[in-house]
């Protein structure tokens, strides 16, 4: 087993990029956005707990421990739903329970302003969600995934892998023997595109909550759910991957265009005003 020196640089360049692209958008908005950084903190911590721990835990209930309900996520319609609206509800309530929180929140840092621009808190709370989940979901996995480049390139990875069942290790192998540029630059889309799903999830929750629109919840987790329909179809092999690429990456576009033109800085103080 051997993996192209050229794959191990592009990977490792793409995993650089998804590891400081959330950094990076933190340092370039916190002055004209007035970020708190509480906000950011509290974006991670909902993701850490919600999507990896709450909705790890439930999916190895259904999909492993449970006879009944693993039987019947193995069709491929009742797999779709399932993993559209797991995620979205276990993401999207913690969502909603932080923001909630950040709203009843008093006072501001020392050396904020008392009154933000509008989206600043939705904003940083997206980068923290998001950023966390491009460093567990993206960074870590393809940390993993270098590691075994490395060693199977030295010759030295069935040694590391003597814990493992066959069936694991001839995945391992598997999986390696397909890595390509193609692999790490699909990796980099990927990521970006969930950021910008995310740093949007943020906005349109904190929007609504501000509001005290109670009806914000079932919408986010509605979308949040028809994100995800995609990703779970091709994990049902329904749909080819790069279909499901091809319209992340569209969506994510858009949504960064609406951000765009809808969370500046001055056009937020404006509508406050």
């Amino acid at each position: 087993m051997h993996v192209d020196p050229v794959t191990l640089v592009c990977l490792s360049l793409a995993t650089l990029f998804v590891a400081f692209l959330p950094i990076s958008l933190y340092r370039r908005l916190r002055r004209p956005f007035q970020f708190d950084w509480r906000d950011t903190i509290a974006g991670i911590a909902i993701f850490a707990l919600f999507a990896t721990v709450i909705e790890r835990a439930l999916n190895g209930f259904l999909l492993h421990e449970n006879a009944q309900t693993a039987e019947l996520l193995t069709h491929p319609i009742a797999f779709v739903a399932y993993g559209a609206l797991v995620a979205g509800v276990c993401e999207e309530v913690g969502r909603y329970i932080a923001m909630r929180m950040l709203a009843r929140r008093g006072g501001r840092l020392p050396g904020l302003s008392n009154t933000p621009p509008k989206d600043s808190t939705g904003l940083a709370y997206g980068i923290g969600h998001g950023g966390a989940e491009a460093w567990f979901v993206g960074v870590l996995v393809q940390l993993q995934w270098i590691f075994f480049a490395v060693l199977a390139n030295r010759g030295d990875l069935d040694t590391h892998l003597t814990n493992l069942t066959m069936d694991s290790v001839l995945r391992v192998h598997l999986i390696l023997a397909t890595l390509s540029p193609l692999h790490a630059g699909v990796f980099a889309l990927e990521r970006t595109a969930a950021l910008v799903f995310q740093i949007g999830l943020s906005v349109l929750m904190w929007r609504g909550v501000q509001a005290g629109r109670k009806a914000i919840l079932p919408i986010a987790i509605l979308v949040h759910a028809l994100i995800d329909v995609p990703a779970a179809m091709f994990q049902a092999r329904l749909v080819p991957l790069v279909a499901v690429d091809a319209l992340y990456v569209s969506l994510a576009i858009v949504a960064a265009i609406v951000l765009f033109k809808t969370c500046g800085p001055r056009r937020s103080q404006t509508r406050a005003a």
